[in-house]
């Protein structure tokens, strides 16, 4: 018998908040680096990497797969091994479900990936078509497939995809890239390339470990050749940060996040350029970002590279003094939920005023109500929940434990904010 999901009632913040919040690795950076790690020649440290069910999904996967994953406290160590054959369970993780294939082509025996029921609902035949086109057997076109054994390393060469949907088509291709005999060259034709900030981060990973990568507009060229092992220091995860530094919004008063980096590809740190637009004040110093809160207006933003941030800006506009428009991520209909539609649904439901619209969101402030906020097994769909709550009694938000796909401990960490901040 499957188990209720729970209910969590969001704390409303009693007044302005004075709170420094550390925050765990990067998401996007542990899995990259896991990947990166799996192909190289000779084994590699994480450090201070992020401990969560998507990367927790990741390591089990390269283990089964043949690698050795070790942890010890705060440090990971990968040792690489020759891939064999293997079922893989990928959760809801896209960073998993779509950087194993190209890997899995390299195993010497068929690798079988299938994960949560509604995983088998997001985009996946662009990179399973991708690597038939490169030559590697695939059965399926969504999950479950599975990426036949091949006794040679694959050739690769040059392929053309449509990475509209997500960016991580073009990721995960770029990441075993250079294990491929030939190489792999990646070409976008089609609709609006989401989240460059995450393919620019897959370019300089490549490059830190010793790969030769050739960019232009939309075309990718990884060059064969060796990965190099050593330590990757894993950046705190920006994006998991913003609900954060957005409860000072809401709220008034400071929120502090240490150890931010002055130099990032994280799309995350953009949330300081929307801060300001909405009215905060945000001050980088000593590798601490403080936001303060103060009037929060409305904006006009194309989210199209920053899709990830939608459900926090989106909250924020549903308690600003003016209208917002969020444009540029029609992509997002393909993520954990539909978080378009499941935005408008939630905050329409406390009584808000919600528009959606083919690649955005319309948000006209209205006067909320408390309500049962779903989450729909999304994380940042959760996130957002807490954020109304912070102003808007009443609000509970159900599943909140959803959050442990990239942040363990959210609830937790959150009325500890409220609380004593």
């Amino acid at each position: 018998m499957v188990p209720m999901p729970s209910l969590w009632k969001a704390p409303v913040a009693p007044g302005p908040l004075r709170w420094t919040q550390p925050v765990p690795g990067s998401k996007s950076i542990t899995n990259r680096a896991y990947i990166l790690a799996a192909l190289a020649d000779s084994p590699s440290t994480l450090l201070n990497p992020l401990s969560s069910r998507d990367t927790d999904l990741m390591s089990a996967a390269l283990n089964a797969m043949g690698c050795r994953v070790e942890q010890d406290g705060n440090t990971v160590t990968i040792t690489p091994g020759q891939l064999h054959g293997a079922t893989i369970d990928c959760g809801l993780a896209g960073t998993v479900m779509r950087f194993l294939p190209p890997l899995a082509a390299l195993a010497d025996g068929p690798v079988t990936v299938d994960g949560d029921a509604q995983a088998r609902k997001r985009p996946m035949a662009t990179i399973l078509q991708a690597l038939r086109d490169l030559g590697v057997s695939v059965e399926g076109d969504g999950l479950p497939f599975t990426v036949g054994g091949n006794a040679n390393a694959p050739s690769g060469g040059s392929v053309t995809i449509d990475a509209s949907g997500s960016s991580q088509f073009v990721s995960g291709l770029l990441l075993s890239a250079p294990r491929y005999s030939d190489g792999i060259t990646v070409r976008h034709e089609g609709g609006p390339l989401p989240s460059m900030p995450h393919i620019d981060m897959t370019v300089d990973m490549l490059r830190r470990a010793g790969v030769k990568v050739d960019t232009g507009h939309h075309t990718w060229t990884v060059h064969p050749g060796t990965i190099s092992g050593g330590t990757w220091e894993i950046e705190p995860d920006l994006s998991n940060a913003t609900p954060f530094l957005a409860a000072a919004m809401v709220a008034g008063g400071s929120v502090s996040i240490p150890f931010w980096p002055e130099s990032t590809t994280q799309p995350g740190d953009e949330f300081r350029d929307i801060a300001e637009a909405m009215g905060a004040s945000v001050r980088l110093a000593g590798g601490t970002l403080t936001v303060t809160g103060g009037e929060l207006h409305g904006i006009d933003w194309d989210m199209g590279d920053i899709g990830e941030l939608t459900p926090t800006v989106a909250a924020l506009a549903a308690l600003a003094d003016s209208p917002s428009t969020l444009t540029g991520i029609a992509h997002l209909r393909g993520h954990e939920t539909d978080r378009l539609a499941a935005l408008a649904a939630e905050i329409n439901k406390l009584g808000g005023d919600v528009m959606e619209r083919a690649d955005g969101l319309l948000i006209t402030p209205a006067p909320l109500h408390g309500g049962q906020w779903e989450s729909y097994a999304d994380h940042r769909m959760a996130t957002a929940g807490a954020i109304i709550g912070l102003r808007i009694p009443d609000v509970v938000v159900e599943d909140v434990e959803t959050t442990a796909k990239t942040l363990p401990g959210f609830a937790g960490m959150w009325e500890e904010m409220v609380n004593n901040g």
